[in-house]
């Protein structure tokens, strides 16, 4: 396949790796001795991370293919309520900040699983450690690996097989050697790159219609619902997003991502001090506003132009959605920004990558091998890191076969990413009342963490039976309706149940269990809050900015 790009993309695309690796190297030499000698500073970055970085760091690490292709594609089908998810998180990531991080940092771990076990137990430490690997593998890397390749196709010429090669490598290169200082440094220019790719692909783009009005006149013209592209609500009974779901759900599965989740939470534990790694999670939720306007948007200025009569967006007279971003790339950017932009589809497909390696193997050290040999030196720490990222890179070259088998059928991928969602709810439930009722002992965890889980897969199960024709769910019966409930309704539902379980089990048992009292809240966390006033005061324009984009992109407020 020939190149769509010119000698000075080719030059910019250069000079951004170089970029890459110079940054990273220079991370990793100037700390070598706290990286090589100390978990903390392989796997923590020395705890010394700045709140800039650190914000930077969660933004461009959250960037993936869903974001690249996923968001730009919702955007082009005029689906532009899943922009929501991004606007809520700008919230979730308050509530780590005020409500997460003060215990997190205060416990001292280095992972998320190692906070269950001092919270609960050993059992619940090992459930975490396990899913989160495994989902890690089987979604995260191999999807990111999968969209890299994918890039490198379609718009650099280049193999696939060989396009996954060089994402694998040059990213797994940086992260065995420098673990997380590297990763986050690398992260913040990447999120510069990011940013200024994305802000260029939509300009382009609206140039080309004539800008928001030109866009809104091809609306009108082809007869389509503007207000469909530029509103995040959508009534209680729509089958996708319906704003109870959004409301109420969301958040849930927000809580579980943002608040609990090794792959993010293990940049504020990286942080200097409290203040810092609020001021971090703040700066990330301003950041997390970006993505509506740079992949939602400029997926709807790819149809408009579509409907121009340009036909980008279709393939062999199919209509491909998530051709979005990299159609309009390649039919608006003059040469030179197209190479600007291509690095920055690959910053942020870097960045989750690496991300996601240095996350998998502090999990599978610190939970794992450490437990294994409680009497491992530092150093020996660090090495088993390091060779279980290498590792989870070559696992993951062995793994794209399958994926792109998984992806080109059609439906499975979205299974396993339901597995992943589907088991959210108890974890987030779990961590969170955690926190604030020490009654909730180690047993009502686990029972919640098991119940939930029962029942995110059993309906895993029967979506799959049924979609199969395996088996037919009764009409009008109980069980029909759980398996055809909206996702986030049924997400819900999980995490009222196993609430329900959390306090039964807990309340019920006239034994109290010892709870380390430095972690659940009192009156302590509250006189920390009052130390923090900038936070406070960024923290408070942060809510209304989304309060005035929920009012901006709203029913009345496109009419």
């Amino acid at each position: 396949m020939d190149s769509l790009l010119k000698l000075p993309d080719y030059l910019t695309l250069i000079a951004y790796f170089l970029l890459v690796f110079l940054v990273a190297f220079a991370s990793i030499f100037r700390n070598k001795e706290r990286l090589t000698d100390s978990p903390g500073g392989y796997f923590l970055g020395g705890r010394n991370i700045g709140w800039f970085v650190i914000g930077a760091s969660l933004f461009a690490s959250n960037i993936g293919s869903e974001h690249l292709v996923g968001l730009a594609g919702s955007g082009a089908r005029g689906d532009f309520v899943s922009g929501q998810f991004e606007v809520l998180a700008s919230l979730i990531l308050l509530v780590l900040a005020w409500i997460f991080v003060p215990f997190y940092l205060r416990s001292g771990v280095f992972t998320m699983p190692e906070f269950l076990e001092k919270r609960y137990s050993r059992s619940a430490r090992t459930y975490l450690s396990a899913v989160s690997i495994l989902s890690y593998v089987l979604t995260k890397i191999s999807v990111t690996i999968f969209a890299g390749a994918l890039v490198f196709e379609l718009l650099l010429g280049i193999d696939f097989w060989t396009g996954a090669v060089i994402v694998v490598l040059a990213t797994g290169l940086y992260t065995v050697l420098g673990g997380l200082r590297a990763v986050v440094y690398t992260d913040l220019l990447q999120m510069f790159v990011l940013i200024a790719g994305s802000i260029a692909v939509t300009y382009y783009g609206l140039r080309a219609l004539g800008g928001v009005s030109g866009m809104q006149e091809v609306f009108a013209s082809r007869l389509v619902d503007s207000s469909r592209f530029f509103n995040l609500w959508r009534p209680a009974s729509d089958p996708d997003f319906p704003w109870t779901g959004i409301v109420f759900g969301a958040p849930i599965l927000g809580i579980w991502y943002w608040c609990t989740d090794q792959f993010i939470v293990q940049r504020v534990l990286s942080a200097r001090n409290l203040a810092h790694a609020q001021r971090g999670a703040i700066f990330a939720g301003y950041l997390k506003l970006l993505p509506l306007f740079l992949f939602v948007v400029p997926g709807a200025v790819a149809y408009a132009i579509h409907l121009q009569g340009s036909g980008i967006l279709e393939v062999n007279g199919t209509m491909e959605y998530d051709r979005a971003l990299p159609a309009l790339i390649l039919y608006t950017l003059p040469t030179g920004v197209k190479g600007l932009v291509v690095a920055g589809l690959l910053a942020a497909l870097m960045s989750s990558l690496s991300s996601v390696f240095n996350s998998c193997s502090t999990l599978f050290t610190i939970d794992f091998y450490k437990k294994w040999k409680p009497a491992s030196s530092e150093r020996e720490l660090v090495f088993v890191g390091q060779l279980s990222t290498a590792v989870l890179v070559v696992i993951a070259l062995m793994w794209i076969p399958m994926m792109r088998i998984l992806m080109e059928g059609g439906g499975i991928y979205q299974y396993l990413q339901n597995v992943q969602a589907y088991i959210s709810p108890p974890i987030a439930a779990v961590f969170l009342f955690g926190l604030f009722f020490r009654r909730i002992h180690a047993r009502a965890a686990m029972a919640a963490l098991w119940t939930g889980f029962a029942l995110g897969l059993g309906r895993l199960l029967l979506e799959v039976l049924a979609g199969k024709g395996i088996w037919t769910l009764p009409e009008s019966s109980l069980l029909a309706a759980l398996v055809q409930m909206n996702f986030l309704h049924y997400a819900i539902f999980i995490f009222l149940i196993c609430t329900i379980v959390l306090f039964l089990v807990g309340y019920r048992s006239r034994a109290r269990e010892s709870v380390d009292e430095s972690l659940i809240f009192s009156k302590s966390n509250i006189a920390l809050w009052s130390e923090q006033k900038v936070n406070f005061i960024l923290t408070i324009s942060l809510i209304l900015l989304v309060i005035f984009i929920w009012l901006t992109f709203s029913k009345w407020g496109v009419a």
